[in-house]
């Protein structure tokens, strides 16, 4: 969540490794060392998330802080969904700097790690969905995969699998200044925004920490309800699953079985009435030159893609 630590190395395989695994797989139940500081972290905000809760409940909170939290809420998500996620892990469009720079911004007020780290342990998640090197394996667990992991320090961090993102000058601002941002961004700008209408102690509580628990778990979501509920209709290898509830409480990211089947699609719903407001956002800002080079799966490609899928299903229902 708040690592400041930059290696260079490659993702070893631990000592434990059993012989004939993949390089960079770690071995389930291995010994890994509690991090503190993002325990406390994450404590603290859960805690003054209720605060917010009880800010709202008990000191009727302005009607003007109601409606920061939820812009808050949706700018930071834009900024992991459409930034982090979408455009720096995958590359799945290209965006101008006044975009990157927004991203960059309020992907930092979500406090999930500078773009360099989350998009490294994201690539990490595709190359070993599903098994010992994956960050936030599903076979661990629900919790494990909603935010256990977060709650261990990882023995092979990397930057290896980032460097194309590193040679942005404005990646590389984020990531060496990335705890100042969360800090402005996150905090000391909804608590200022506060007191244009006299309540800048409920804007903090509401729209920064209310805010920042749900947007965690709405992340989070995406790591462990997308690879357990809903269906397969593009791939049958690995957890990931379409789902519409997914979608809702995840800010458009459910239809994960599409996304892992095709990962350099911009879209995550690709038929135009799944809801996915990242790609309207990015479809949208293509139209005024903002975004380009929007990535898109060909149609056949996809269909093909149902008719395996289906055919494997038949396949299995036939042995069973």
């Amino acid at each position: 969540m708040t690592s400041t630590t930059q290696p260079e190395a490659r993702r070893p395989a631990p000592a434990s490794q059993p012989e004939g695994a993949a390089e960079g797989e770690l071995v389930l139940g291995m010994t890994r060392e509690k991090d503190w500081v993002n325990i406390s972290v994450i404590g603290a905000a859960h805690l003054l998330a209720l605060a917010g809760v009880a800010w709202l409940v008990f000191v009727a909170a302005s009607p003007w802080t109601v409606a920061l939290g939820l812009v808050w809420f949706a700018l930071c998500g834009m900024g992991i969904t459409g930034g982090y996620h979408r455009l720096f892990a995958h590359k799945s469009y290209r965006a101008s700097w006044p975009v990157r720079l927004f991203y960059l911004c309020f992907g930092a007020a979500a406090v999930q790690n500078s773009a360099l780290k989350w998009s490294s342990d994201h690539r990490v998640h595709h190359a070993f969905t599903d098994r010992d090197g994956d960050p936030y394996n599903i076979r661990r667990g629900f919790f494990w995969a909603h935010m256990g992991w977060i709650l261990f320090k990882d023995p092979n961090v990397q930057r290896d699998n980032v460097r194309d993102l590193a040679a942005d000058p404005l990646v590389r601002f984020q990531d060496r200044f990335y705890i100042p941002l969360a800090i402005l961004f996150g905090a000391v700008l909804p608590w200022c925004l506060g007191w244009i209408w006299g309540d800048p102690w409920g804007a903090l509580l509401v729209a920064g920490f209310l805010r920042l628990v749900l947007e965690w778990h709405a992340t989070f979501f995406v790591n462990s309800l997308a690879h357990t509920l809903g269906s397969q209709p593009y791939c049958r290898v690995g957890s990931a699953r379409d789902s519409f509830i997914t979608a809702i409480v995840t800010l458009g990211e459910g239809y994960h079985n599409f996304h892992h089947r095709f990962q350099a699609d911009y879209r995550n719903g690709v038929r135009w009435y799944q809801l996915d407001p990242t790609k309207w956002l990015v479809w949208s800002l293509s139209k005024v030159g903002l975004t380009s080079e929007l990535r898109r799966t060909p149609p056949q490609a996809i269909e093909r893609a149902k008719r395996e899928t289906a055919e494997a299903a038949r396949r299995e229902r036939a042995a069973a």
